[in-house]
């Protein structure tokens, strides 16, 4: 993987509480030993994608960094279920970045994608902004909740819904849609909205 992090000479980092899965023993161990080096605080440490699911339910990491290719469960199936139950952001390691996984990887909306070898900086930069996306992420989720209970909104979100329905996405994905327009360009759920329904099936993002 690297044979060690690079130095910090910047101000140190908050203590983020991370979730290694890796198959690997020798790299599980050598990875743990650098998070820790770089400041983060490894919570835990597990050797398949069902393990990383079931320590993630129970020990609710900031972070889970998790290879791709693990036996018993891959990480890409393991990162959605993580994802999708919001338990905590998802950065995938792999050694190949071919384009059908890095495809695989954004659909399974994991927050990070890195290609090993890579360094302590890379790592630590990589777990930090998971942790930043997904405070957003969480944050967007519960303000569609609260618009559920707030008619003169909710109403604007439901005919955004209606539109990219009729562009062919499901109600599942107009929804991923709608999220991540509203995190990518900064607005709130309801801001997107009003930008889809605005321009109709000119999609603005």
């Amino acid at each position: 993987m690297r044979s060690h992090p690079d130095q910090d000479t910047g101000d140190p980092m908050p203590a983020l509480r991370v979730l290694i899965a890796e198959d690997e023993t020798l790299i599980r161990l050598d990875l743990a030993e650098t998070l820790v080096e770089l400041g983060l605080d490894v919570v835990g440490s597990v050797g398949n994608g069902q393990l990383a699911v079931d320590a993630a339910r129970v020990l609710k990491p900031d972070v889970v960094l998790m290879d791709i290719s693990m036996p018993v469960r891959d990480g890409i199936s393991a990162a959605k279920e993580i994802i999708s139950l919001e338990m905590a952001p998802v950065v995938l390691l792999s050694a190949f970045s071919q384009v059908d996984l890095v495809k695989s990887a954004a659909t399974a909306g994991t927050f990070g994608y890195l290609v090993k070898p890579f360094t302590g900086v890379e790592v630590r930069a990589a777990i930090v902004l998971a942790n930043a996306r997904w405070q957003e992420f969480v944050g967007l989720n519960a303000e569609l909740e609260r618009l559920k209970t707030r008619n003169h909104s909710s109403g604007v979100v439901d005919r955004a819904k209606g539109v990219l329905q009729e562009s062919g996405m499901s109600e599942e994905e107009a929804f991923t849609f709608l999220r991540r327009a509203a995190m990518d360009n900064r607005l709130t759920i309801a801001e997107a909205a009003v930008k889809i329904v605005g321009n109709g099936e000119d999609l603005p993002f």
